[in-house]
């Protein structure tokens, strides 16, 4: 579906926040998408619930589209590992994930005590292989945990992976672009999926304003200042990337579809971008920009 022969595409939950998976599947398909991404727990009070559980309607319908249209599960989010015990949770998503067909769960760590993290993030890693799904932890600019190195770090002693966003790689509030990229090229290996958007170089100057933007005000894959093909060409060729941008705005203007086409043709341009720098070997040029 993408016209990148060694790389699949996705279309996140995030992206489109208020549409239900099963009509999901058929907008990833039409607009040219690989797979999506699938939030089988709402984040905030305020989001729209997805019952994905074995047996319930939503759960055969979304298998449906599926099968009609060759789009498949990647990934399931989201949970905030915040030093409780949220084992009953992780589970039901685990086997709501199961029954999608997917093989990562982000979460993201909110708790201080590192260690509590570690020891929680091995035990999910324990029960996941039940499921063939590992979780990845998602470095959150906002959050405790806010960097690759970080993610990495707790994740090769829990045993699982991570993902990178670049939303959330270019907000980090840490050592320089240089030491980033760094720890990206050093990491590469624990990383299952690249999570794709774009947007202004200058950092939101408040908490507030970064979870704004984070959630409602990304930019399309190539408008912005992220210098994604970069981030691209920097992880092996074969890696899938996801268009996760969400944006109220212009999904009011374009309509759900109108905005999934127009993030597929900014991640395709991107990905071209990112072939040409691995075949120039202008790599290091373009990640010191």
């Amino acid at each position: 579906m993408t016209g990148n022969a060694q790389r699949l595409v996705g279309l996140a939950q995030l992206s489109l926040l208020n549409t239900a998976p099963p009509e999901l599947v058929g907008i990833a398909a039409q607009a040219g998408f690989d797979f999506i991404g699938v939030r089988v727990r709402p984040v905030t009070p305020g989001e729209r619930p997805y019952n994905l559980q074995p047996g319930s309607p939503m759960l055969r319908e979304t298998l449906s589209r599926m099968r009609d249209t060759g789009v498949t599960v990647r990934d399931i989010e989201f949970l905030l590992l915040d030093g409780s015990d949220q084992r009953d949770a992780w589970l039901r998503m685990m086997e709501a994930g199961h029954a999608l067909g997917a093989s990562t769960l982000t979460v993201a760590g909110a708790d201080p005590d590192s260690a509590r993290l570690v020891n929680t993030l091995a035990r999910m890693t324990e029960d996941g292989r039940g499921f063939g799904i590992t979780p990845t932890l998602e470095a959150i600019s906002y959050q405790p945990v806010a960097s690759i190195a970080q993610a990495a770090e707790i994740a090769g002693r829990a045993g699982c992976r991570i993902v990178v966003d670049t939303l959330h790689f270019n907000r980090y509030h840490g050592p320089g672009a240089a030491r980033q990229w760094a720890e990206l090229h050093a990491n590469a290996d624990l990383v299952p999926l690249l999570q794709l958007c774009d947007g202004p170089e200058a950092r939101p100057g408040s908490r507030e304003e970064l979870v704004t933007e984070s959630r409602s005000e990304r930019d399309v894959p190539g408008e912005g200042e992220f210098g994604l093909a970069a981030a691209v060409a920097a992880l092996p060729v074969s890696l899938p990337v996801s268009a996760e941008a969400p944006s109220d705005r212009r999904v009011a203007e374009l309509g759900e579809l109108g905005w999934a086409r127009l993030l597929k043709s900014g991640v395709d341009a991107v990905l071209a971008r990112a072939d040409s720098l691995q075949l120039t070997g202008t790599l290091d040029a373009a990640a010191a920009k």
